[in-house]
This record gives structure tokens, C-alpha cells and sequence, in this order.
């Protein structure tokens, strides 16, 4: 059949007489037929050839992979159960494999039932020949041991092998990355809940930067995961995963309803118990070689109860501040990490309690509201603005104000606190720990008004304390006589300072000079002022609360 013929418009109109056309003209001959049958027939061979091939490949190619993967990692061992090659699409996959830290082997750090890795098909259209690498359900275990153990190890991450033994699994440089439906889970010591992430979900797209040209962040970044069973993660961006000389990202992050209390055996380590409580949090964060920014918008705690814990003699309050702002001193004002909070919201029970005194004791404000706008380690971001407001020991009304602005010459600060009507037997034992003595009746109040500027301090504190009564003869039944002599003096001397008229034992302390480290980081100050301020103004007695404010300096 000419050519012509069967390009011609009018045969495509009529298929079956096409069809029967190009069989009665030779096209259904039986040298063709056999053509056809003999190619079909080395097809049917060669693909029999490459499955018999891959069958006999699939164990030498897996025990070569195994040892060249623990050649190139660092203090871990990896195991293949089985490796399956693929010859027609060129993939391979990996099924049960685990992961053992060579220090602490037991329990198995990883375990992945399927990792598959393929070549990517649509990249060959933009003339790049790379991968895909995709793992299912993965776990991942980590105990205390192993997490110290990984912390401090002196070699950095990248050069620990890991992206490189990704390499040895598949010849070509991965540019898509997927994990579906992981597990991480981390155990502390002691009788803890363990950290538990479910549902873990990662892709990262374009890792090669194959389909687009040179830009920023070519990469698009998905994580998903449920933490601690209720609550949620979210982070959603973009990368540059060939960014020199460390991977860049920009991405918006959220978090929501985290349960605080399975950080417990974390935080306890740093003085710090939180005994219920949940987080939300929404922000974006960018890191690159010439900028590092974290913005958050809001950070809202609901139902918290949490108390900062003093264990050693010499731990005030402050010490904690100290440990906490040694981050935030070195990048006040630092132009290569920018860290700005719009918005914290903290309602609940807040406390301290002190197990260094003998007898201990706690104080606290329950219920507690703290809000605090514009925290930024940014003095061009301009002033932060704090207010708590509560119940001192369930019945004290108290309003804290704090505005703050940072400063590497010494943070200018302005605190006022004022505490009303604070049932006094609510103190007892802060009276007991400090001064030896308790009470039967009284209302306690405390004002005080101090201000910071260029590492200088003025201010005034005022304690006051409202028809106290120390000794009762049926309280203290049970004590010796030298105990009711000394209460019976304390309420002697409450008497001394009486005001008739209001029945009110009051003192103003004026409270000036310099800082003892005007370099001190902002939160530090804060909570050094209010630790001064408030425990040295009221304890142990009333002779103390008199002198020791004024010799501060």
C-alpha cells in the first residue's frame, strides 16, 4: 500500500476497512507474523535474563551495600535483612533494615521495614539522571545513653557519614526524599512517659535543584507529625539543600496543644517542673549563611502548673535566670541571630519552691495570668512589655508590670509589683524556713517600685503586714518554752512597729546604687530585682527585712 494511500484523510475515516485493506495488501503476511513473534520472543528472554540475573544479584549486591554503608558510618552498624533489584526500572529496595549504636546496641536506634530508591523518571526530562528515595515506616528509638552518647561526640554531624552512606545505597545523587508514617520515640531514666512522635510525614522535593534555575530556596519542605498523641507539628517551606557552607531553609512552623508535662524528666535536669500544661506555638524562622531570624507569633500555655526548683544553698531564684540567659546574653543584639516573640500568654499555677532550706517551702500564684508583648533580643524592635497578674498564695491580689528594653551596656528596666491582702498563714512555712516562727492571723501586702537605667538602680520596697498575730497558746501547745518565748518576742517586736491607728506593722526600704553586673542579661536582672526586692525585704523578720535592703548596693 502506497504511502500516500495511508496517509490520506479518507482511509483514517473508515478503520475497519483500513484495517482489512492493509491485510489483504501483505501487512498480515506470515513473514511479518513471525518478525513480530521472534521480537516479542527475545523481549519475553531478556526480561526472564534480567529477573534470573537480579534473583542471583539480590545477595552479593546486598552484602556488598551492608559493608560499604558501615565503612562509611561513624560508632553505628547497619543491617539488611533483604535486598530486592529491580533491572527493568532500575530501583531498589531494602526490607528490614536496623540501626545499632555500637556503644549501647540494645535496643536497635532504627528500624526501616521498606527503603526504596528508583531513578526519577521526570528529572531525565530536564537532563539530570538522579534519584528518589522513599522510606516507610520507619522507627526510631533512642534512649538517654544513646542521646548522650550522640551529644558528646566531638565530630560534627556532616562528617559522621550518613549522607554519604544515603550514597552508598544508590548510585545517583538523591533529589526527592520521602518518609512515610515514621515513629520516634526517646526514653528517659526513671519512671517517665516516653517522647513519642507518630505519623511522622517528610518531603523534600528538588533536593538537586533539577527543574528549576538558580534561585533561592528551590526545594519545597513538608513535615508533619502528632506529638504525644494529642497535639500537633507543622513546618512548611522551602530550602536550598546545596547552600554553602551549610543547608539553608526559610520555613513557617506551628505547633499545637503539646502536652508540657512529658518534658519532665527534660526540664527537671535544669530546676524546672512543669507538672501539666499545653503549648501552641506559630512562627517562621530563617536560616542561611548571612541571615538567622525566628519569629514567633504567639506562644500561648494553657492550665499550666509549673515551679522553678532551688535545690543547692546558694541558688537563689536568679541562678536560674543566670542559666537560662547565657544564650540570650551572647545574642543580645547580635546581628546573626534575630529572635523576636510577639505575643506569650501563660495562665495557670506558677511557683517556686525551695528544697535547700530546711524546713523547705513553696510559694506561688494560683491562678496566675502572664502576658508579655514585643520580647525581641533586638534593642531596634523596642520595648517589651510584661504583666502578670494572680493570686499570691491563693489570696494575695497581685499585678506585676515590667517593661524592659535590651542592651549590651546593661538593660533599662522599670518594675512595679504590688501584692494586697495575702492571708499570712498561707506563709508559714516561709516563716518557719527563714525565721523559726508561724502564724495564727494576718494579712500581708508588699509594694515596690524599682527602675534600671545604665546599670544603676533606684527604688523603693514596702512590706507591710496587717493585724499579725504569732503566738496562740492552742496552736503551740506542743512546744517547748524557748520556741513560745521566741514567737512570743516576734509578736513583741510586730508590736513595736505597730501603727495604732490601722493596726499595720510597715516599713519603706529605699533601695539605690549600682548593679553588681550591669553586663547582666535582661530576664537575669528582672528576676534578680524581684528576688531582692521581695525575699530579702520580708525575711527572715522584720530586723532583716530593715537592713538587708539597704545594704545592697
Amino acid at each position: 500500500m502506497a504511502s500516500s494511500q495511508f496517509l490520506s484523510g479518507n482511509y483514517w475515516r473508515i478503520p475497519g476497512r483500513r484495517l482489512r485493506q492493509w491485510w489483504s495488501n501483505g501487512g498480515g503476511s506470515s513473514k511479518t507474523i513471525r518478525i513480530a513473534a521472534w521480537a516479542a520472543g527475545i523481549i519475553c528472554l531478556l526480561l526472564v535474563i534480567a529477573i534470573v540475573a537480579g534473583f542471583f544479584i539480590d545477595e552479593p549486591l546486598r552484602r556488598r551495600t551492608e559493608a560499604r554503608l558501615n565503612s562509611t558510618l561513624q560508632g553505628y552498624t547497619v543491617t539488611i535483612g533483604r535486598l530486592d533489584f529491580h533491572p527493568v526500572g532500575l530501583s531498589l529496595d531494602l526490607e528490614d533494615v536496623t540501626i545499632v549504636q555500637n556503644d549501647n546496641p540494645e535496643p536497635a536506634v532504627a528500624h526501616i521495614p521498606v527503603l526504596s530508591a528508583s531513578v526519577n523518571w521526570r528529572a531525565i526530562l530536564f537532563g539530570r539522571v538522579v534519584a528518589d528515595l522513599q522510606i516507610d515506616s520507619p522507627k526510631i528509638y533512642i534512649n538517654r545513653k544513646q542521646a548522650r552518647k550522640e551529644i558528646d561526640n566531638k565530630v560534627p554531624i556532616k562528617e559522621r557519614g550518613w549522607q554519604q552512606a544515603l550514597e552508598e545505597i544508590y548510585p545517583l545523587k538523591i533529589n526527592e526524599f520521602v518518609i512515610s508514617n515514621g515513629e520516634i520515640t526517646y526514653v528517659d531514666e526513671g519512671p517517665f512517659r516516653p517522647l513519642e512522635l507518630t505519623g511522622v510525614n517528610l518531603r523534600a522535593e528538588n533536593i538537586r535543584n533539577v527543574r528549576s534555575g538558580q534561585g533561592v530556596y528551590p526545594s519545597p519542605v513538608h513535615v508533619e507529625a502528632i506529638v504525644f498523641g494529642k497535639g500537633k507539628a507543622l513546618v512548611d517551606g522551602k530550602a536550598d539543600f546545596l547552600a554553602e557552607p551549610h543547608v539553608s531553609f526559610k520555613t513557617d512552623l506551628s505547633l499545637e496543644n503539646i502536652a508540657l508535662d512529658y518534658f519532665k524528666p527534660l526540664i527537671e535536669r535544669h530546676n524546672f517542673a512543669v507538672h501539666k500544661g499545653t503549648l501552641s506555638a506559630n512562627g517562621n524562622m530563617e536560616y542561611a549563611a548571612n541571615t538567622k531570624y525566628i519569629n514567633i507569633g504567639e506562644i500561648r500555655v494553657r492550665d499550666a502548673n509549673a515551679e522553678y526548683i532551688n535545690r543547692t544553698a546558694d541558688s537563689a531564684p536568679e541562678t536560674a535566670a543566670k542559666k537560662v540567659d547565657k544564650v540570650a546574653k551572647e545574642y543580645s543584639d547580635a546581628p546573626t541571630l534575630a529572635v523576636n516573640v510577639d505575643k506569650v500568654y501563660i495562665n495557670g499555677r506558677l511557683g517556686f519552691l525551695n528544697t535547700a532550706r530546711n524546713p523547705q517551702y513553696r510559694i506561688f500564684w494560683d491562678p496566675c495570668e502572664v502576658q508579655i508583648s514585643n520580647f525581641s533580643n533586638q534593642s531596634e524592635d523596642g520595648t517589651m512589655v510584661g504583666r502578670l497578674t494572680g493570686l499570691f498564695m491563693g489570696s494575695g491580689k497581685t499585678i506585676i508590670n515590667v517593661t524592659a528594653r535590651p542592651n549590651k551596656k546593661g538593660p533599662d528596666i522599670d518594675l512595679r509589683i504590688a501584692i494586697e491582702d495575702t492571708d499570712m498563714r498561707s506563709m508559714n512555712d516561709l516563716f518557719r524556713s527563714y525565721g523559726n516562727f508561724d502564724v495564727v492571723a494576718g494579712r500581708f501586702s508588699f509594694f515596690s517600685e524599682i527602675s534600671v537605667r545604665d546599670g544603676n538602680m533606684n527604688g523603693y520596697v514596702k512590706p507591710l503586714f496587717h493585724e499579725m498575730d504569732v503566738y496562740d497558746q492552742r496552736q503551740d501547745k506542743e512546744k517547748n518554752v524557748f520556741r513560745k518565748l521566741y514567737e512570743g518576742a516576734m509578736g513583741g517586736l510586730s508590736w513595736l512597729f505597730q501603727n495604732t491607728p490601722r493596726d499595720e506593722v510597715a516599713t519603706t526600704i529605699q533601695v539605690s546604687g549600682k548593679l553588681s553586673n550591669p553586663q547582666t542579661s535582661t530576664w537575669d536582672t528582672i528576676i534578680g530585682l524581684i528576688q531582692n526586692a521581695f525575699f530579702k525585704a520580708i525575711l527572715p523578720g522584720f530586723e532583716r527585712a530593715a537592713s538587708a535592703p539597704r545594704k545592697k548596693s
